[in-house]
């Protein structure tokens, strides 16, 4: 699996729970009376936050968010009582605004404002009545709870690392006996062992692209299996796969997961899956890439059952990404070994069709599951 591309840092999760939206920063502009007739403008500072919510209503409603501090800032919409978020904008800088886009039900709430170096800032309290069911929320998950999820997950990673490294050695040896027919049957277990590990591949450092990378090891190593080149030529890349993959072992006790990284990756990881092995383009010649994208979801599920401690209590669509990670897994058991080249139009559809259902339920995971700040 490539390493997964990071997201922009200017973007706006709004509306928490639900598909995450992206938001453009734009310099605040206009006069106080040309934005009257705009959305409620809520002030953002360590001496104002929260300041300008008017004419306070139930309903589907945005609000601007204006930073008039000289500090980058993040900005929830709490719930008093509970403490769910129901609206969030991250990397509000100086002299910004961002929209803020929320369902809210009875009840009272603030914003809350995270500005760099202050502890967090609670705004007014405003009362809401009415009658109009609020929309997606969360409650925020701290350290507290995912330092535990972490360690559960680095000690299954480091077993997963060994079972790697053990059939890499495997591998090495064939290529090393010239016997190649044994290393084209043996490539496909240890490229699956690696692709199966789940989030973790943030914490591999420079291991991650010498492993998986597009032109170093299993991928270099599966072009010459599958066209002919000569044990001689293939061994200096088996031996090299082999010594990365004990380097990434040895180093792993001094590498830690990021606990925001849990949620991410779960949706990263079928994400890289349906643009570099559904359309066929890690392909080096073993026609496997639906094998490598079922490892894939698996280790999608390692992280997912991880993290199901924080998710069950918070995400009311957890049975809809377990409905479409099964009929995801039906449909990839029953192709593997077919090259996406050879399937038919229908069925690359139907799969395609199916990742990108599970995406669309995995995208909220992010959110739901990041670290935040009460204090």
């Amino acid at each position: 699996m490539r390493t997964p591309r990071p997201l922009p840092t200017a973007i706006a999760l709004v509306g928490v729970g639900a598909v995450v939206a992206v938001a453009v920063w734009r310099p605040w502009e206009g006069s106080p009376a040309d934005a009257a007739s705009g959305p409620p403008q809520i002030t953002v500072s360590r001496s104002q936050c929260g300041q300008g919510w008017a004419d306070p209503k139930t309903g589907r409603q945005t609000f601007t968010l204006h930073n008039t501090g000289d500090a980058a800032a993040e900005v929830d919409l709490v719930e008093l009582g509970s403490n769910k978020v129901y609206g969030e904008v991250e990397g509000l800088g100086p002299n910004t605004s961002a929209p803020m886009d929320v369902q809210l039900g009875a009840g009272q709430y603030a914003f809350r404002c995270l500005i760099e170096d202050t502890d967090a800032i609670t705004g007014p309290a405003v009362q809401l009545r009415g009658d109009t069911k609020g929309g997606p929320a969360a409650v925020p998950v701290t350290k507290n709870d995912m330092l535990p999820l972490v360690k559960q997950y680095e000690a299954a990673v480091a077993g997963g690392v060994a079972d790697l490294a053990a059939k890499t050695d495997k591998l090495r040896g064939d290529v090393d006996a010239g016997n190649l027919d044994a290393a084209r049957a043996d490539w496909l277990p240890a490229h699956l062992a690696y692709n199966s590990l789940g989030a973790a591949y943030g914490a591999f450092g420079d291991f991650a692209d010498k492993i998986d990378g597009s032109d170093a090891g299993f991928h270099p190593l599966e072009k010459g299996l599958w066209h002919n080149a000569s044990a001689a030529d293939l061994k200096p890349i088996a031996d090299q796969l082999a010594d990365d993959v004990h380097g990434l072992q040895a180093d792993l006790p001094n590498e830690q997961v990021d606990p925001n990284d849990l949620g991410l990756r779960a949706h990263e990881i079928m994400e890289n899956a349906l643009q570099f092995e559904l359309t066929g383009e890690n392909d080096q010649g073993s026609g496997t890439s639906l094998n490598t994208a079922l490892a894939n979801l698996d280790g999608t599920a390692k992280v997912l059952a991880i993290l199901d401690p924080v998710l069950k209590p918070r995400y009311p669509d957890l049975p809809a990404v377990r409905k479409w990670s099964d009929r995801t897994r039906t449909l990839l058991t029953a192709h593997q070994n077919t090259p996406v080249g050879q399937l038919d139009r229908t069925t690359r559809e139907q799969i395609n069709g199916a990742v990108g259902e599970l995406l669309e339920k995995l995208a909220p995971i992010a959110v739901i599951c990041e670290v935040r700040r009460g204090s």
